[in-house]
């Protein structure tokens, strides 16, 4: 709400995520009784500049189509989440192609965010992994290269994308507001419980 509260647009897309997967979000509350459907940040004003709607399962063609759209609005916060860990293996080969080396091979700058659920959340163990070692090894950062702390947005601009854990709400905030506030756009992957 703070981004749209200072003109920016939201967009979410993914199997059941009006709801958030597990109940972890309630962005769009149904009540099925009245056929009517709730809108929280509706109340305070926002609702045309957010967009959030369940998409089909076929992740693959959903994430093709929020790439792309991250492309042309840069100035939109594009955020697409999976429903269970493993459902991330339908997209990797636009990650390998696209994602991991928009910059280097296309010439093009996204703020894509990845939500992949991580963790042993009572579903079992395949759809608990979000194979985060795979993401690990996408990262282009050089292992000789020791970072200078008080340079660390140069360092992330030298990256092809970022992957983070934000153990808080708070993390979540500012992890969210500094994906789309900063000057320049890299991709976010973030793996983590829906609890």
């Amino acid at each position: 709400s703070t981004l749209m509260q200072e003109g920016n647009s939201i967009r979410l897309s993914g199997q059941d995520c009006e709801r958030g997967t597990f109940s972890h979000r309630h962005s769009v509350i149904h009540d099925q009784s009245r056929d009517y459907k709730y809108i929280p940040l509706a109340e305070i004003g926002c609702l045309n500049q957010f967009q959030v709607g369940n998409s089909h399962l076929s992740e693959y063609a959903v994430i093709g189509f929020e790439l792309g759209y991250s492309y042309h609005t840069p100035s939109s916060l594009v955020l697409w989440e999976a429903q269970f860990g493993d459902f991330s293996n339908e997209v990797a080969i636009i990650v390998d192609q696209f994602i991991s080396c928009q910059e280097s091979k296309w010439n093009y700058q996204s703020g894509l965010v990845m939500l992949l659920p991580h963790g042993m959340d009572g579903q079992g163990a395949e759809h608990s992994s979000c194979r985060i070692e795979r993401y690990l090894q996408l990262l282009d950062d050089d292992p000789r290269e020791i970072p200078d702390i008080t340079k660390s947005s140069q360092r992330i601009q030298k990256n092809n994308l970022q992957l983070c854990n934000p153990t808080s709400s708070a993390n979540y905030f500012h992890v969210l507001r500094r994906q789309l506030l900063r000057q320049f756009r890299k991709p976010l992957i973030i793996p983590s419980p829906k609890k």
